[in-house]
C-alpha cells in the first residue's frame, strides 16, 4: 500500500453510476498523486456499462450493487466500512483532481487539528462551464480556505454546515462517533454529518488549496428537481436545519450573480439567471412542504424516484 500503514494513508471511496471518461481520468490522477491513496474502493450502481480499465487498475476494488440498493448515506457507509484507514476520502465519479497535490492538501487540516472532522475540497469549473455556473462555483468555493465551527453559526448561518462529498475527507474516529452517515436520505448526507459534528463541538475545514474540477450546466428543470430533493432532506431533519434559513444565502447568491453579469457586460444573461433562480426557489418551497402534496406530485417533483419507492417499502 505505497509503503504506508493504515494510520498514515488515506483511502478513497468513489460512488459511480454509468461512469464516463471523467471517472477513469479521476482514477489515473489519483494514482499519480504526490501522496497517493492507500486503496481506492468503487461502489458502482449496476448498469449495462462499467469501464474495463477501472476494473483492472492495481489498488482499485470494485463492488457492484443493484439500483434499488443505492442510498446517499447507506452506500457511503458501505464504502467506509471497506476501509480501515484513519482518513477516508469520498469522491464522485465526475470530480477530477486538478493537480497532483489534491490528497496532500485535502488531508492536511485533519493532521493539523484533532478537532477537525471533515475537510472538503474547492470545486473548479470544467471546460465548457457556462458563465452563471462559473460564478456560482466561485461563490460557494472561494479562493480562501476556512475552518468552521459552532462559534461561526451567527455569522455564517447554514454555510457553517456546508460541505460536499464531491470530494471530502473524513476522520475515522469522529465519523464513527457520529454513527456514520444518516441512512435513507434523499440528499445532503454530507451537510447532515457536518452539522452533527459542529453541534458536537468539532470543526469542518474548507481546504481551498485542494482542488477538483467539477461543475454542471443544469437546466432550469434539473435545478428544480435538485432543490426539491435538497428541501425534502431539510424538512426531514429539523434537528439540523430548523431555525437556520438557507433562503437568505440563496438571495445573496442571485444578487451577487446579477451584479457580476453586469460587470461582465452580459446583462442578457440575467433573464436566464432569474428563470433558473425561480426554478430553484419553487423546487425548494415545494420540497419543504412535500408532506402536504399528493404522493404522485412528490414523485414528479423529485429527481430520485427510487428513493420514494424504497421509502414506501420501508
Amino acid at each position: 500500500m505505497n509503503g504506508q500503514n493504515k494510520w498514515d494513508r488515506a483511502d478513497v471511496v468513489i460512488l459511480t453510476h454509468h461512469p464516463d471518461e471523467r471517472f477513469t481520468q479521476c482514477l489515473r490522477r489519483l494514482k499519480d498523486q504526490t501522496e497517493p491513496p492507500g486503496h481506492i474502493y468503487v461502489i458502482n450502481t449496476r448498469t449495462d456499462y462499467f469501464p474495463e480499465e477501472a476494473g483492472r487498475m492495481e489498488g482499485v476494488s470494485v463492488r457492484h450493487i443493484e439500483p434499488e440498493e443505492f442510498d446517499h448515506g447507506a452506500t457511503r457507509n458501505m464504502g467506509f466500512e471497506l476501509s480501515d484507514a484513519k482518513i477516508v476520502i469520498f469522491m464522485t465519479q465526475d470530480a477530477v483532481p486538478a493537480d497532483r497535490h489534491l490528497i496532500r492538501n485535502l488531508v492536511r487540516p485533519l493532521h493539523e487539528s484533532e478537532r477537525i472532522g471533515i475537510s472538503y475540497a474547492r470545486q473548479l469549473p470544467a471546460k465548457g462551464c457556462r458563465l452563471i455556473e462559473r460564478y456560482t462555483r466561485s461563490f460557494n468555493y472561494p479562493e480562501e480556505g476556512r475552518i468552521k465551527g459552532r462559534e461561526d453559526l451567527s455569522e455564517l448561518g447554514i454555510k457553517t454546515f456546508f460541505c460536499s462529498d464531491v470530494c471530502a475527507a473524513y476522520r475515522r474516529s469522529i465519523y464513527q462517533e457520529m454513527g456514520g452517515f444518516i441512512r435513507h436520505t434523499i440528499f445532503n448526507e454530507d451537510m447532515i454529518m457536518a452539522a452533527g459534528m459542529v453541534r458536537a463541538g468539532y470543526q469542518v475545514a474548507y481546504a481551498a488549496d485542494a482542488r477538483v474540477i467539477h461543475s454542471h450546466n443544469y437546466t432550469g428543470r434539473q435545478q428544480f428537481h435538485r432543490n426539491f430533493d435538497m428541501a425534502v432532506s431539510q424538512a426531514d431533519h429539523p434537528e439540523v436545519f430548523e431555525g437556520i434559513s438557507s433562503e437568505a444565502e440563496g438571495i445573496r447568491l442571485v444578487g451577487n450573480t446579477a451584479w457580476y453579469l453586469l460587470k461582465k457586460k452580459k446583462p442578457y444573461l440575467i433573464a436566464e439567471l432569474v428563470y433558473k433562480s425561480g426554478c430553484k426557489y419553487l423546487g425548494y418551497k415545494l420540497g419543504k412542504n412535500y408532506r402536504r402534496l399528493p404522493v404522485w406530485v412528490v414523485r414528479k417533483c423529485s429527481a430520485s424516484e427510487a428513493y420514494w419507492e424504497n421509502r414506501q417499502k420501508a
